[in-house]
């Protein structure tokens, strides 16, 4: 046996040095196989060309069979490496990739994500390249920001003119109390950033006005709105439909929130659809006059990162044409239809 090992050695050595293409070594290694076979039928037992290869052709068979099956387990590998976006040879860096591949250690992150049937390696390459702009860093803002930044959304925007409060931090929980007199877009910026050092995060520390709106909203694929200023909130729609944008809204007053998915381009409704003018200031108190439970954000601005992680990866129904009212007070979960209007002043003439 060993006669044949130091020979097929010399052949691939010498096919190296004569610069024989790869494949063709193996296919000699494979005629010399094949000739050791022969050799172990044909002959006689005891016959010292026999005995000199092996002396049984059962364990050629053996060692070609093992040989056969780590084969078939590194194609295998490529093949899933290449779908879940993993290079064959990841670099020992972390760092962050660009064009939707992943290094070793993004992939362990997003494991959970890429075995859930409806996301996978191509959903989680999506998140990836993604690009995802959030209005407000308050109530809302927070914990969708903090979950699109774990779910591994490529790129996030995140714009507000506000200042982190002592008063925030009983809700906004992406702010710490050091981040106090710190602009908002710039401790949410830090939090996600060291929560996943794989994304991008822009800061704006603006308001939003129109502007900039309709330029700053063309550099993103997704809008989620989590403003309680009704002028705002219509600005946002207005440059949504304009742009053919998806839009996530939610909405919080003390035990109650609210979430739908404004996208007329597919058929739903706008946000000026179902709110045609602003209410009365007495009628939609702030959260400062009217007061909020504090973990109520959190349960809204998660369904609204659920929403954009479904709107991106295409699973299940996103919230077009519903309308979700979470009452947690008597921990009440209502899902209502809402339609477009023909008469609509911003999405009428724009609707699929």
């Amino acid at each position: 046996m060993m006669l044949v090992v130091v020979l097929a050695a010399a052949l691939w050595g010498l096919g190296a040095m004569m610069r024989v293409p790869r494949s063709a070594r193996w296919m000699i290694i494979a005629l010399l196989l094949v000739a050791v076979i022969g050799v172990q039928l044909v002959f006689p037992d005891g016959h010292p060309l026999r005995t000199a290869t092996g002396g049984s052709a059962a364990l050629w068979l053996i060692v070609i069979g093992m040989g056969a099956l780590v084969w078939v387990y590194s194609r295998f590998i490529v093949r899933l490496r290449a779908r879940t976006g993993v290079d064959a040879k990841p670099p020992a860096s972390a760092a962050p990739r660009q064009g939707g591949s992943f290094s070793e250690s993004e992939l362990n992150r997003y494991a959970r994500h890429i075995v859930l049937r409806e996301v996978g390696g191509a959903g989680q390459k999506a998140l990836k390249n993604a690009r995802v702009l959030v209005i407000g860093a308050g109530g809302l803002g927070a914990p969708a920001l903090q979950y699109l930044a774990a779910a591994g959304v490529g790129t996030i925007g995140v714009i507000d003119d506000d200042t982190v409060e002592n008063t925030n931090l009983h809700r906004q929980v992406i702010h710490k109390d050091g981040s106090i007199g710190m602009a908002k877009v710039f401790s949410a910026q830090a939090e996600m950033q060291a929560q996943n050092p794989f994304i991008t995060v822009r800061p704006y520390n603006r308001r939003l006005d129109e502007n900039i709106a309709p330029e700053l909203f063309a550099e993103y694929d997704l809008v989620l709105d989590g403003t309680d200023n009704s002028a705002t909130r219509y600005l946002v729609n207005a440059t949504c439909v304009a742009g053919g944008l998806p839009l996530i809204s939610g909405a919080l007053s003390q035990w109650e929130g609210q979430l739908s998915v404004f996208d007329p381009a597919r058929g739903a409704p706008c946000y000026q659809c179902i709110f045609p003018q602003a209410a009365a200031a007495h009628l939609a108190p702030s959260c400062a006059e009217a007061g909020v439970i504090g973990p109520l954000p959190g349960v809204v601005g998660a369904m609204m990162a659920v929403e954009a992680v479904k709107i991106i990866t295409g699973a299940g129904t996103p919230l077009r044409g519903q309308m979700v009212i979470y009452d947690a007070l008597y921990a009440e979960n209502r899902s209502i239809r809402i339609a477009p209007r023909g008469d609509c002043p911003i999405c009428a003439q724009t609707r699929a």
